[in-house]
């Protein structure tokens, strides 16, 4: 379709307001097609992984053996980030306020280079499965630990999920005119059904396909986009003039032009809505989501070497490069195509297009996609919207049962057998799956443009105190115990205070006069950063006062200590009638001398089972069948089906953070290559 038919249709809607949800008509058979194909095959693959890779301990199925490679770890990154929240949100901030941001992807390529470079050798060398254990393990704290661990599981209820589920019940309620509930729970169920059977190994090969279904999908819209307005230079001379002609006129002059400096990256410091001094608050954000958060961090820990997880993330620092030209421009170029739908600005017409006072630009990316595609190519559109939400959901699902099995359930239960764990990972992804579907109403309720500002005030609100815990737990060894916990309660406190007055003081629409406090209008990216730097002093003043770890209680559990060879001694147990915890990474991996204590102890543990049971073991390694097809099936969703495969990799295996010379050369030029693309991005683009 033109931009000259799209644009007559925008005329002909002038007496009224456009209808945007009523796109049922425009989804064809074999559309349908499409996407039940695409169903099919990701069901086809769970079941796939289950049978052909028995989950059998929790590192299996948590840490999908630690042998994932780097093409598995960078597409499960890139596919475990842009959810479908990215094609909506992306390209609904472009449609109405420009390119500024694709400012978040663009920094978060520096920060991604943090987590390969910084986070993940520590990570790797502590031999943790999760981040809250990371922070026990550096500061023998459960309170900290359960600190983390309840409030990542509040972030992934509250905000990941339903964020995903709002961003995609969108889509598909606009592409098929099916029933929002129904549809939504359908495909949080088969994505719970997914997480359940399969594992992170199940879940990272999925992701890695749907970040090439998502690529490819994206980059025809496009290149489609681009033909019809004209290219970047079309693009660029059009969008100042993608006005409204519907609703009343003094709100449209006021509110329903595009910003002045919508075309550039770096904009001015007290009114625009990204502001140049706050990407330092945007880089803080990044810290903690791209380095500190479970959904990231378990996908690199699943790597096979620290040269497998840095290869992974030099794959999602080039791939981040894209989400400005295949998402936030064609997200502009939808503005242009549909001025009086996607930049409505009276919030009575907009009530009426799209059920949202605050507007309608988070319609850009689907009318897009349903005013451009052809049939066939907009099942495929679907599909790739549908693989968004499911790759972040299974993420979440995921951790989030990582989290309260590694973190929660294992301590409360210190001699839960490996079926134990494996059977309560299962139910906790069939508690969120289950809170995920109880959560639909009430993303229903919030509203498009209000789900995102709420979803702002939570995160940002947090994220600081977590980012400014982890890194001076990393960087600095003289951090305490005590700095770490009242810089984090500190830094939650004022967080909550000022997420109250947001809610208390919430933000007016245009054309409405601003009469909040000057505190209430500072800018949630400065906000981050006096946070930020506010946790820091806390956390170091007290560290300053109290009694320093000793060298045995942080080996290889900070960046200057992650080759330390001192044996790990627990300092101080809170409880000294419970058994410590579990020490880093072996002495004997880090020397590469030969079978550490805890892998020689493993296999004093399990000589007597297995003598037992010799000749058992080799008649059932004998056996061509294990039994019918649905037993094996049965067995393997319980996680009960025992592994025959004796060599799974575990961190005394090998020096983990042995790199060669070769790997090192060659990752290091990747991954400066692409911080100096993007560089020179913002230049052009500043």
């Amino acid at each position: 379709m033109s931009s000259t038919t799209m644009s007559a249709q925008a005329g002909n809607n002038s007496s009224g307001p456009p209808d945007v949800l009523a796109r049922g008509t425009r989804v064809t058979a074999p559309d349908i097609a499409v996407v039940v194909l695409y169903l099919v095959v990701t069901v086809g693959i769970a079941l796939w992984s289950m049978l052909k890779h028995h989950q059998s301990s929790a590192q299996s199925y948590f840490l999908a053996g630690r042998n994932m490679n780097w093409v598995l770890v960078g597409g499960s990154l890139f596919s475990s980030n842009i959810g479908s929240e990215h094609f909506i949100g992306l390209a609904g901030s472009g449609a109405a306020t420009g390119i500024a941001v694709a400012g978040y992807e663009w920094n978060s390529i520096f920060i991604i280079a943090l987590l390969g470079w910084l986070f993940v050798p520590v990570y790797l060398a502590s031999g943790v499965y999760t981040a809250p254990e990371y922070l026990y393990r550096r500061f023998n704290s459960r309170r900290l630990r359960v600190y983390a661990t309840v409030l990542s599981l509040l972030m992934y209820v509250l905000t990941k999920i339903s964020v995903d589920v709002y961003a995609g019940a969108l889509f598909i309620q606009q592409s098929l005119d099916w029933n929002l509930f129904l549809s939504v729970a359908v495909l949080i169920i088969i994505t719970g059904f997914f997480t359940l059977t399969g594992g992170l190994r199940a879940v990272m090969v999925m992701d890695t396909m749907q970040t090439v279904l998502m690529v490819i999908g994206a980059l025809v819209v496009a290149i489609r986009s681009f033909h019809v307005i004209g290219g970047i230079d079309g693009l660029f001379e059009k969008y100042p003039r993608a006005i409204t002609t519907i609703g009343n006129q003094s709100v449209v002059q006021t509110c329903g032009k595009p910003p002045s400096d919508a075309l550039h990256m770096i904009r001015g410091p007290e009114t625009a809505d990204f502001p140049w001094p706050g990407f330092g608050g945007i880089f803080i954000a990044s810290i903690w989501y791209w380095c500190t958060d479970q959904v990231i961090v378990q996908r690199c820990l699943a790597a096979e070497s620290l040269s497998h997880a840095k290869g992974g993330c030099v794959v999602t620092m080039f791939l981040k490069i894209l989400p400005m030209f295949l998402i936030v421009m064609p997200g502009m170029i939808s503005r242009i195509l549909n001025p009086d739908t996607v930049g409505c600005a009276d919030p009575i017409i907009c009530q009426q297009v799209c059920e949202s006072q605050s507007g309608c630009s988070n319609t850009a990316y689907p009318q897009l996609v349903l005013g451009l595609m052809p049939a066939g190519l907009r099942g495929l559109m679907l599909s790739v919207m549908v693989a968004a939400l499911m790759s972040s959901l299974t993420s979440v699902f995921n951790s989030s049962s990582t989290i309260f099995t590694m973190d929660v359930w294992r301590n409360l239960r210190k001699d839960a057998s490996q079926k134990e764990l494996m059977v309560v990972g299962r139910i906790t992804v069939l508690v969120m799956v289950a809170v995920s579907i109880a959560w639909i109403p009430f993303v229903k309720g919030a509203q498009g443009a209000q789900l995102f500002i709420y979803i702002q005030f939570i995160s940002g609100r947090i994220t600081p105190t977590m980012a400014a815990i982890f890194l001076l737990a990393i960087l600095w060894t003289r951090t305490t115990e005590q700095g770490a916990f009242w810089g984090a309660m500190c830094g939650t406190a004022v967080g909550l205070i000022r997420l109250i007055l947001d809610f208390v003081y919430p933000k007016p629409t245009c054309p409405t006069v601003d009469t909040r406090p000057d505190v209430i209008k500072l800018h949630f990216l400065y906000f981050n950063i006096i946070l930020f730097v506010g946790v820091g002093i806390v956390t170091i003043v007290v560290s300053l006062f109290t009694e320093p770890l000793s060298e045995q209680s942080i080996a290889r559990l900070t960046w200057w200590t992650r080759h330390s060879t001192v044996e790990y001694l627990q300092e101080n147990p809170e409880t000294p009638d419970t058994e410590a915890p579990s020490p880093p990474m072996e002495l004997s991996a880090l020397n590469e001398t030969g079978p550490s204590k805890s892998s020689i102890s493993q296999e004093t543990s399990e000589i007597g089972n297995a003598n037992q049971a010799n000749v058992a073991i080799k008649t059932e390694v004998d056996k061509p069948n294990d039994g019918p097809w649905y037993k094996r099936l049965w067995r393997a969703m319980l996680g009960l089906e025992e592994s025959k495969r004796s060599t799974e990799t575990q961190p005394g295996d090998k020096h983990v953070l042995h790199e060669t010379r070769r790997d090192q050369i060659i990752l290091n030029i990747a991954a400066a290559t692409a911080c100096v693309t993007v560089t020179i991005l913002w230049i052009i683009y500043r």
